[in-house]
């Protein structure tokens, strides 16, 4: 009988994996190849809202866990996958460089955001009201980081790539049981593939697609990712990756048009050069009514977890709620209460 078995591969399934190495417990995962989110995500990490200018969610603890976390999977596999990236904001106007001083004055937000104004030096971009840059920024190259946990699973007989069949869950009195593998416990860590799940579907768990375009832009030569009103994040050999829509209708993993059309759009206001689009990514983000993560412990199931809904913040979330779900398995420590599912299950398990 193993420790844990794993349902999922994402950021989060990944955030699970490890923790469970560095507790020493054992575990298996079982994973298809329908959900995409994570590994076509530009994977920025970035405290700040930029919208509104305002600090995200639980974000300084969140970033204070996720640095050496990651620096500790390039160590184990042996790979670059924390890129440093200054993050600039483009401003559209002098009122909203006034509203980034005042937002620069906030507790909390002053660690983040600079208090001068860059002036574009770049000719092939159009920001003639300059720049602000958030500090403590980078980017997580989270296709890489699963392509090479998939193979390092493999190579330890950890991984089992199939689709999950819920049917075929059996509970007895020492835990559970799926096809060969007897487990203690169990958790869900299907992204937006949860929707299918039959043990958690009272969970509000919403889809936000969300498309991507890689363009080369050889006469860019830009270092640093800009926001406009899209993410422009340097790649390599004058690549960028450009992104993203968001759309809550559409649940397929298929680019579209219109997405490809609209991205175009906004990058024709950005860029004063010419580009050539080289290809279209589209992934269904796991998002939350409340725009909260869901985690914590099945209300009548108690051998049975889930871990998801990140959303689009997934790098900097998964190692801080990964970390809270094993504390609360293993230790019985209470998990942050704005993101334990039992403000839902109160509603559906009066009982």
């Amino acid at each position: 009988m193993i420790d844990y078995l794993i349902v999922g591969l994402g950021i989060a399934g990944v955030s699970f994996c490890e923790r469970l190495e560095q507790s020493g417990k054992t575990y298996k995962v079982i994973s298809d190849a329908s959900q995409t989110s994570s590994l076509v995500a530009g994977g920025l990490y970035n405290p700040v809202i930029l919208k509104r200018f305002t600090m995200a969610w639980n974000a300084k603890e969140q970033l204070d866990l996720a640095i050496p976390f990651y620096q500790s999977l390039e160590r184990k596999l042996k790979i670059k996958l924390n890129y440093k990236l200054p993050v600039l904001r483009r401003f559209a106007s002098i009122e909203e460089q006034n509203m980034w001083f005042e937002a620069s004055d906030k507790i909390g937000l002053k660690d983040f955001l600079a208090t001068t104004i860059q002036r574009n030096q770049n000719p092939k971009i159009d920001a003639p009201f300059g720049f602000g840059e958030v500090l403590h920024t980078g980017r997580i190259d989270t296709a890489k980081l699963l392509l090479s946990y998939k193979e390092y699973l493999r190579s330890k007989d950890r991984f089992v790539q199939e689709t999950f069949d819920y049917g075929a869950l059996k509970f007895n009195v020492d835990g559970l049981g799926y096809k060969s593998v007897s487990a203690r416990q169990i958790v869900f860590a299907e992204g937006y593939g949860m929707k299918k799940n039959p043990f958690f579907d009272f969970l509000p768990l919403t889809s936000t697609k969300g498309e991507y375009l890689t363009v080369k832009v050889p006469d860019l030569n830009e270092t640093k990712a800009i926001k406009s009103s899209i993410f422009l994040i340097p790649w390599e050999n004058d690549l960028y990756r450009i992104g993203a829509t968001y759309k809550w209708k559409d649940t397929t993993n298929l680019p579209t048009k219109a997405s490809r059309s609209e991205l175009l759009q906004k990058l024709d206001a950005l860029l004063k050069c010419d580009y050539e689009v080289v290809d279209q990514l589209a992934g269904i983000r796991p998002t939350v009514t409340d725009r909260r993560p869901l985690v914590g412990q099945h209300p009548k199931n108690k051998n049975m977890y889930v871990l998801n809904g990140f959303g689009s913040r997934g790098v900097m979330i998964a190692p801080f709620a990964s970390k809270q779900l094993l504390n609360l398995i293993e230790k019985g420590v209470a998990i942050h209460p704005e993101m334990d599912i039992s403000r839902f299950t109160k509603k559906h398990f009066k009982n």
